[in-house]
């Protein structure tokens, strides 16, 4: 399995590397974690020194192989790419997800997360590790553990961290596995932590590793690494008064991080992985799920990858397992039984309880069916293990067959015992035969199975055609896939990642699906049309129809939010009204604030209106004038246009045309029928009722594309302005709510957060919760960070003259949020719990938390769009990065202004005079900005 990870599983080198020990050795989690390490270097090490390549970059260790006796059905493939199904809470998920799927975002995190001390991140292969949202601070040390809070018994399980109560942030001892009464007792002056076999390692501590196992000058002494054991041999030694004092390994510093309100959950064996699975499938969704499948818990029975109903269920049945199995549907499960690997073919055998199969293929024909029993420990010498949940010898005198007979000896270990035949054929009397406690007498299965080849476990492991194994796994999922869209209504559909599922569906030959649109909840109608685009691409259709459907139901559905209503003039006929707003600064949390995300899941950032050059950069103004007609002029753009009909107005569907936006506020305002509460005849007469025409006068004081959000404050002020004209008495809460619309009718489809970081003032978390109506909670933050002391001083605002327009990026994003494609919602997930974050940490006025908090934001957009971080873009940041702490581009990136965040003073004077010396463009300059303590104004002349 390891020559062939990279071609089977999708994950392939050199990001991706897998190995395994030689032959005939068992190097232990040390020695294999030291043999991992080294052979990724001599893969993808580029001649460079090992060192050298163990620095370039952090490192993720899994430990993901063994034996997998009590596991069998994944003993070839290893735990870690054993399928699981689709949390019910989660969104996202793939259908043919592994093990290693569900958890690999977690650990991404972490090493993003970890101090650049860090080198490698050691994992266990058969856990899945629940982690809060928010992951503690990850402290600087040699060793750092993960530790859980746990019982003394649940503990005496495993290794066990022992902190000093006085000094809660050393670390005194660890013990392997020690006895609940000693953890009690040393618990009287201790806090204790179970270890969760997740370890970061600096260069320091890999590189005594690496030495432990035999290496010296960038080779193992002996040609490969030699045993040793991680936890059980250096765990021991670890701590201010270590159980084994070793003196290499006194030197190293070590730290602990808590992990409070995570998960354990073990996959070790048959009745692990389904405990494990159903108390995950049953865990608390929290606040905002709605789903009804929290209404009861989750049945102890799974199909995945398979083609059977299984419409027959009783209450008799519990703890079953069906992948990768294509069954009939009078196939009959009882208990405990776990089914795997079974080909197309007429299944008529019915399993006893504690009854397992698992079909292997080998070679380019064969099967070797695996009889075993749920809870087999698969260890021991044959004439005393156990096998299908009773003594072994009891299989063989059951069918007649002596063990001499069969060339097997009592003595041998039942795992290199050669039990399972190779057979030519999927025979369901055969396995019926295999299965039986009572057999029906057959001497032609008896001397077929004697004359059979016969392979051991391990040797299964070792022939097991892989390919055969997984192609078939993969067709009966593209089935899966048909079957869950045609029952989309009750089951979780809505939440996979139907990117994934397209693909599947696509797979399977059925015809291209139809979206009825029988759902009363537009986010599923919108979700349909989208699968449906998705599928006609991977079929090589064009899909442009049904995914503009997609978002248009989307985007009708927001706009329709929009009450109607009759504005009537509230200016004197010389007056003339003057809305102005500052532009918004993003720090952390975009992309969380746009539809679709935002009303599955809410969103929340972290932003701050600021006046550029000492006053508003946006500016409306607003006066009555005689004719019935709407004049709009843009002060910045020297252009004007005159409106006189409905059709004229509601052309607005253009983005960048001059006046799309004024035209979308005026529709919003109430002067087109679509939204006016008496729907007019003409334009003239909504005017006449209005009390005359308009003239809209628009100044933005900033560049097109500039990253501020300039368009959407601009929508925002003007809507405040036409609400304050027509007397409509909105709130700035109403006019949140009518921008997000009309960027909608905009089609260009954005957040909310340009509008709320530009009509409200200050510093401030942003949140809405889930649902179609998104009403803004807004936290006001300390201003320290960006008074006068910082702004221009430390905080540099930096216009790189390079200008973008997010609608490209946009909908992208966007695609990626209506097919719920996994990689895009794990980021922005990510992105809104940093907000929460940056939340907290600007509270404790931390300059140098600021700065990370602004250096991570910038991590996540570019992991969420990799262009967002230019070529022109990143030699501005790499002329200064000696000089920053953080620095991000604003805004959906590419281009527009940059906010730089200097070490301080000093290296702020070197950054303006460096970037005004060396100019990337004629256009690129330095702009002062200052925090707007009013956010929207609106005064009448």
């Amino acid at each position: 399995m390891a020559a062939a990870f990279g071609r089977l599983s999708g994950k392939s080198s050199p990001e991706w590397f897998a190995s395994c020990d030689p032959a005939g050795s068992k190097l232990g989690s040390g020695g294999g974690i030291a043999q991992v390490l080294a052979d990724a270097w001599q893969s993808s090490g580029g001649g460079a020194p090992f060192n050298e390549w163990l620095g370039d970059s952090k490192k993720l260790v899994l430990l993901a192989g063994g034996q997998s006796r009590r596991l069998p059905a994944y003993a070839a493939t290893g735990k870690i790419l054993m399928p699981v199904p689709v949390m019910r809470w989660s969104a996202g998920q793939r259908l043919d997800q592994t093990l290693l799927d569900l958890q690999a975002e977690d650990y991404r995190r972490i090493l993003a997360m970890a101090p650049q001390s860090a080198r490698v991140l050691v994992a266990s292969g058969d856990v899945f590790l629940r982690f809060p949202d928010v992951l503690p601070a990850i402290p600087e040390a040699d060793i750092v553990g993960f530790g859980m809070l746990v019982s003394p018994e649940v503990a005496a399980g495993f290794g066990v961290f022992f902190s000093p109560r006085q000094s809660p942030g050393e670390i005194s001892f660890f013990l392997q596995k020690p006895k609940p009464e000693t953890i009690r007792e040393l618990g009287r002056d201790h806090a204790y932590f179970v270890d969760t076999g997740l370890w970061i390692l600096s260069a320091r501590a890999a590189a005594l590793l690496m030495r432990k196992c035999g290496w010296s000058g960038d080779r193992f002494s002996g040609g490969s690494a030699s045993p040793y054991e991680l936890y059980a041999g250096l765990g021991p030694s670890l701590g201010n008064s270590p159980a084994e004092p070793d003196p290499e390994v006194a030197g190293l510093s070590i730290a602990i991080v808590p992990l409070p309100d995570a998960g354990f959950y073990h996959f070790g064996t048959t009745r692990q992985m389904i405990e494990s699975l159903s108390s995950l499938q049953n865990r608390s969704p929290g606040s905002g799920d709605q789903s009804h499948f929290w209404r009861k818990p989750h049945p102890d029975m799974y199909v995945l990858n398979s083609d059977f109903e299984f419409n027959e269920r009783s209450s008799a049945n519990r703890l079953l397992w069906i992948e990768n199995s294509a069954l009939p549907d009078r196939f009959a499960p009882t208990r405990e039984n776990a089914i795997t690997g079974l080909p197309p073919a007429c299944w008529d055998f019915s399993p006893e309880p504690g009854d397992c199969i698992d079909c292997v293929p080998i070679g380019e024909s064969g099967f070797a069916f695996r009889n075993y029993g749920f809870d087999d420990p698969f260890s021991g010498p044959i004439r005393d293990a156990v096998w299908q949940g009773r003594p072994a010898v009891k299989w063989f005198e059951a069918r007649g067959i002596a063990l001499s007979d069969a060339g097997i000896l009592p003595d041998a270990d039942i795992q290199e015992s050669p039990l399972f035949a190779v057979v030519s054929g999927a025979d369901s009397a055969w396995a019926g035969w295999l299965l039986a406690s009572t057999p029906v007498e057959s001497p032609e299965f008896r001397t077929r199975w004697l004359a059979s080849p016969r392979l051991n476990a391990r040797e299964l492991t070792e022939q097991v055609n892989l390919d055969r194994l997984l192609a078939q796994r993969h067709s009966l999922a593209s089935k899966a896939a048909v079957r869950l869209w045609a029952h989309r209504a009750n089951n979780p559909f809505f939440r996979i990642d139907l990117d994934n599922a397209a693909a599947l569906y696509a797979a399977s030959g059925e015809p291209v699906p139809e979206a009825r649109h029988e759902s009363p909840d537009p986010l599923d109608r919108m979700h349909e049309a989208a699968f449906v685009a998705a599928v006609q691409r991977a079929r090589g259709i064009d899909g442009t129809a049904s995914e503009r459907e997609a978002t248009t139901s989307l985007s009708d559905r927001i706009v329709a939010m929009a009450a109607s209503i009759a504005p009537h003039s509230t200016l004197i006929d010389d007056q003339i009204l003057w809305a102005r707003s500052p532009v918004r600064l993003d720090l952390a949390g975009g992309w969380s604030d746009t539809p679709p995300f935002c009303l599955k899941f809410g969103g929340a950032v972290v932003n701050l209106g600021v006046d550029l050059n000492g006053q508003a950069p946006v500016q409306v103004f607003v006066r009555m004038c005689r004719e019935p007609r709407l004049v709009i002029r843009s002060i910045d753009l020297g252009a004007e246009c005159v409106v006189r009909s409905f059709d004229e107005l509601a052309d607005c569907s253009t983005i960048g045309a001059e006046f799309s936006l004024a035209k979308a506020a005026f529709c919003l305002a109430g002067f087109h029928p679509r939204f006016h509460t008496q729907s007019p005849a003409t334009l003239a007469e909504a005017l006449e009722e209005f009390g005359g025409g308009i003239e809209l006068s628009m100044l933005a004081a900033t560049p097109k594309g500039s990253g501020l959000g300039t368009s959407s404050v601009l929508s925002a002020t003007i809507l405040a302005a036409l609400g304050s004209a027509g007397g409509l008495g909105w709130d700035l809460e109403e006019v949140f709510r009518r921008t997000l619309a009309l960027e909608q009718m905009l089609t260009s489809g954005g957040g909310w957060q340009d509008q709320a970081g530009g009509i409200y003032h200050g510093v401030k978390l942003i949140e809405t919760p889930p649902g179609l109506d998104q009403k803004p909670s807004i936290r006001w933050l300390p201003e320290q960070l960006f008074s006068s002391l910082t702004a221009n001083r430390t905080a540099l605002l930096y216009y790189t003259g390079i200008t973008r327009v997010a609608k490209t990026i946009l909908q992208e994003i966007v695609r990626g949020m209506l097919l719920n494609n996994h990689s895009h919602l794990d980021r922005l997930f990510e992105i809104r719990t940093h907000a929460l974050a940056a939340y907290q940490t600007i509270q404790r006025e931390s300059w140098p938390g600021l700065c990370e908090v602004v250096q991570r934001s910038w991590e996540l957009n570019q992991a969420l769009d990799s262009g967002t971080n230019t070529p022109e873009v990143a030699s501005i940041i790499a002329a200064v990065s000696d000089w920053t702490a953080g620095v991000k581009l604003l805004g959906a990136g590419g281009g527009g202004y940059m906010l730089l965040l200097a070490k301080d003073e000093p290296a702020a004077a070197r950054i303006r005079h460096h970037l005004t010396a060396n100019p990337p463009n004629p256009r690129a300059r330095f702009v002062d900005f200052a925090l707007s303590a009013t956010g929207l104004q609106i005064t009448r002349s």
